[in-house]
């Protein structure tokens, strides 16, 4: 969670480098038709940055389209770590150093990363409607044409759409809460079995509970808030410091990330974990991570849905190459492969109706999840994520309320 409160000084300080006359790129001229832009991307590196915490994504990215895009489009793929904080780090030490080319192409990112790029104008755009392949995208849909309250506009590129999922095991918890209520009697009940991490999923569960405590999704949408958010967040403080003494290991310490607590989940210290991809229990059970009798579902009274982006740097020095390999991320035949359980598990942005007969086929003839629920059945349960100050601010009043013992 520190690291999600240090990007509000980062960007702070971004802007106002961006006012002090630094440098900027030349403008580089684009290719005017998608064949010459093909050309033009041929033999060029393309660096692309992105979360890699995880072996099957990691798998996916560098057996399946690392070497495609160099075989059909000749273009070398280089995939470096970093995301959120890290990338907007990274800009920031660029713009002080005055560099008009960066060492950043490609970018995996959503929400208050998205925010925070699109203040410092470092994203390059609009430029989705440029891919061939953007018609088959699902456009229409809320969750896909919008990030985190703030239009795409073009600016970034939606890759997957997934909705957040708790995760048990069956062996162990044979009725599994289905909203705060219960959650709170089952945690009582059961001292030192839950907690959540500090970082993406863990923020995402504490915003699903302030929408439930606001009374509904409605209430929260559109802008930050300042006062709707002091009013519920009070509220939502005093349900988490309440059972916070029968947190794993009494609320003293959380785990730092998804993958922590899913370890948690796995040496049975704990009885559930969570995911912001409500498909990713198939692949955890396939890794051998989680058991067999692990099962993901949704609370009756929902949880957010989102997307993940894929933007490209306003200073890329290889723009054309950048919008090819993004268009083949987005083709129907790298969605329907990332799909697969045991290659990612990933939710599809394209709509399927707009694809031809034989690759709409494709997938409709998807493996079918085993411990995952049916994404049909959980869409009436989808909720919007909040504007991207939502998240920023819980992030830093977590680390005071819960873990520093504060008031904000």
């Amino acid at each position: 969670m520190i690291n999600i409160i240090k990007t509000f000084f980062i960007l702070l300080f971004l802007l106002i480098l961006n006012g002090c006359g630094k440098p900027t790129s030349t403008p580089q001229t684009l290719p005017t038709t998608w064949p010459e832009m093909e050309t033009a991307a041929k033999g060029k590196t393309v660096r692309m940055f992105m979360w890699t915490g995880d072996p099957f994504i990691n798998r996916y990215m560098q057996e399946y389209v690392v070497p495609n895009v160099k075989s059909a489009h000749g273009i070398d793929l280089q995939i470096s770590s970093g995301q959120g904080n890290q990338l907007v780090s990274l800009l920031a030490t660029e713009l002080e150093a005055g560099k008009t080319t960066s060492s950043a192409d490609i970018m995996w990112i959503n929400g208050e990363t998205f925010y925070q790029l699109r203040q410092l104008k470092a994203l390059f755009g609009p430029f989705v409607d440029r891919l061939p392949n953007s018609r088959y995208v699902k456009m229409n849909s809320p969750f896909i044409n919008t990030d985190f309250q703030q239009k795409v506009d073009g600016f970034e590129a939606p890759w997957g759409n997934v909705q957040m999922a708790f995760i048990y095991d069956t062996t162990r918890v044979q009725t599994p809460p289905q909203n705060r209520s219960q959650l709170a009697a089952w945690i009582k009940a059961h001292p030192g079995r839950f907690t959540i991490d500090t970082q993406f999923a863990g923020l995402t569960f504490l915003k699903g509970l302030l929408i439930d405590i606001a009374g509904g999704q409605t209430v929260l949408n559109g802008p930050f808030d300042e006062a709707k958010y002091q009013q519920y967040s009070a509220q939502l403080w005093q349900y988490l410091k309440d059972l916070r003494p029968h947190f794993w290991r009494r609320g003293e310490t959380y785990p730092e990330g998804v993958a922590q607590l899913h370890q948690l989940f796995a040496n049975r210290e704990i009885d559930f974990t969570m995911s912001n991809n409500d498909g990713e229990v198939d692949n955890k059970v396939l890794q051998g991570l989680f058991p067999e009798t692990a099962r993901a579902y949704v609370w009756e009274s929902g949880t957010i849905q989102n997307s993940h982006f894929l933007g490209i740097t306003t200073h890329s020095g290889q723009k054309p190459a950048a919008l090819v390999v993004i268009n083949f991320l987005l083709s129907p035949e790298a969605q329907h492969k990332k799909m697969i359980p045991k290659i990612w598990g990933d939710g599809t942005v394209l709509d399927t109706q707009k694809l031809p007969l034989e690759k709409r086929m494709m997938f409709e003839n998807i493996p079918g999840r085993k411990y995952a629920p049916n994404r049909a059945d959980i869409q009436n349960r989808a909720l919007m994520e909040l504007a991207p100050e939502y998240m920023i601010r819980l992030a830093a009043d977590f680390r005071k309320q819960m873990i520093e013992g504060k008031t904000p």
